[in-house]
């Protein structure tokens, strides 16, 4: 059977550093931070005070409040970001609407935790007696999924991948899988994840958390900053986007998955260059043909040295000459949502030629020797790139895109 070719024909962000994906764009681009003191939670008692939240988002502007309130925050930037990208791609959801062939796959860490975080404050002031039942079904991870499906009317495959700061990765691999399969014709596939309480304070007991910055690849980098978000891209089959004339931003070559099987927090080298080799193989593509790698790139101490010399492994003498950058250090880490949001950016790199910078980023480190595109955005030509994310449990997920 002859293989089909998988593009992106629509982009829809909702982020720390900007609502739609052109607004995100030239924000990453000019190098801008979305770093800045939490307003969602009082953070007093905890030792670090920043996060990636999202600023003015207004669900009104994207939905009907009588919709809006029977949704958590997260399920709200899902149905956002879905809508953003469906107008992108030039998708009248009037003539889509209930269409079988459409479908939906998602990936987030915690899904809507925050409405879970409300419900048991509700318990402990109120009692049982005080809890409503929307309270629970808002805060079940097939609600972030399952709203896009309800809001939209799409009947086709509906899933949310759970593979943690991975999830993202997964969800678009998986979409690209069902439409290569035949199973849909249609897929709205990406991340979603709300900043809560739950992630901000467990990232802190683990000390994983900068104060001030974060330094992908920096040789004094103290760690990452919690944000939130959501990213979906419009999929489709390439000949069906030519035939309705859609612009396309990019075509996904392939994915690779793996495990490092070792531990639930630590990543393995191993297991990081495995997934890369795999993405690499099922894209039939030479590690000679990357141009980019739009890196994982926490800003954690293991996590980036890991990730470099992995980096080094699969591609290198290459490595010396090859951008590696991280948009983590402007976003913050949108947990389930943030290689979605990278994703999207890194399909804006190779459709566009222009590469995002690593902020903050002061003082080399010899133990990550990459080239990361320090502070300033660099024109570069891009024929195919690489999207890595790496989740605790080991779980590591690389998309291959190309122009």
């Amino acid at each position: 059977m002859k293989r089909s070719r998988i593009v992106a024909t629509g982009l829809g962000v909702v982020s720390s550093v900007g609502i739609g994906w052109k607004t995100f764009w030239d924000s990453l681009l000019a190098g801008r931070s979305g770093i800045r003191p939490i307003r969602y939670i009082d953070t007093t008692d905890y030792p670090t005070h920043l996060g990636g939240e999202v600023q003015n988002f207004c669900p009104e502007e994207f939905m009907s409040l009588s919709k809006a309130k029977h949704l958590g925050r997260g399920a709200q930037f899902a149905v956002a970001a879905t809508k953003m990208a469906l107008d992108d791609a030039l998708l009248d959801t009037a003539l889509i609407l209930n269409d079988q062939r459409i479908g939906v796959c998602l990936g987030t860490t915690m899904a809507d935790i925050e409405e879970l975080e409300s419900l048991n404050s509700t318990w402990v002031t109120k009692g049982m007696s005080g809890i409503r039942g929307k309270q629970i079904t808002r805060y079940l991870g097939c609600s972030l999924s399952g709203s896009v499906g309800a809001y939209f009317g799409f009947h086709g495959p509906n899933l949310i991948i759970p593979t943690a700061c991975a999830a993202g990765n997964y969800a678009i691999g998986y979409a690209y899988d069902l439409l290569r399969l035949g199973k849909a014709d249609i897929m709205v596939a990406g991340g979603a994840e709300p900043f809560s309480r739950t992630v901000f304070e467990g990232f802190n007991r683990v000390f994983a958390v900068a104060p001030e910055r974060c330094q992908p690849f920096d040789r004094n980098r103290k760690g990452m900053i919690p944000g939130e978000g959501a990213g979906v891209v419009v999929l489709e089959r390439y000949e069906d986007a030519v035939a309705r004339g859609a612009s396309i931003y990019a075509e996904v070559l392939g994915y690779g998955t793996s495990c490092d099987a070792n531990h639930m927090t630590i990543p393995a080298t191993d297991g990081v260059a495995a997934v890369m080799i795999d993405a690499l193989r099922h894209a039939d593509i030479s590690p000679s043909d990357v141009d980019y790698i739009n890196a994982h790139g926490t800003g954690t101490l293991m996590n980036d040295k890991t990730e470099c010399a992995a980096i080094r492994g699969v591609f290198g003498n290459r490595t010396d000459h090859m951008p590696v950058s991280s948009v983590k250090s402007m976003l913050g880490h949108a947990m389930g949502s943030a290689s979605a949001l990278e994703t999207i950016a890194c399909m804006l790199s190779v459709k566009f030629d222009q590469i995002t910078p690593t902020i903050n980023y002061d003082t080399p480190d010899p133990e990550c020797d990459v080239d990361c595109v320090p502070n300033q955005s660099r024109r570069h030509r891009i024929r195919i790139a690489v999207k890595n994310a790496f989740a605790f449990g080991g779980n590591n997920a690389s998309l291959v895109i190309g122009k």
